[in-house]
């Protein structure tokens, strides 16, 4: 058998569904599935709208810092000119 034909992932998605919602319905008929507040709601994705801009910020960082870096300039520009004093 191979490792693609095994598991939930490997079914046919309405077989997926199916077995899910089963899941799903008996969590709530337990009082063990969690029900989110509007707050609780708010808050998580709040920190998902974070998590998911955070690569792209590191990299607007980062590129600020290297072209800071290369515009700075090399040596004392008066330098260069006085070989001939």
């Amino acid at each position: 058998m191979a490792k693609e034909d095994r598991g939930f992932a490997s079914m046919d998605p309405a077989k997926q569904h199916e077995i899910a919602s089963k899941g799903g319905r008996i969590a709530h008929q337990k009082g063990r599935a969690h029900e989110w507040t509007s707050e609780e709601a708010r808050e998580a994705g709040r920190k998902g709208g974070l998590a998911s801009h955070r690569s792209r910020q590191e990299q607007v960082v980062g590129q600020r810092t290297e072209s800071e870096a290369t515009s700075e300039p090399v040596g004392d520009v008066m330098s260069v000119g006085s070989a001939g004093e």
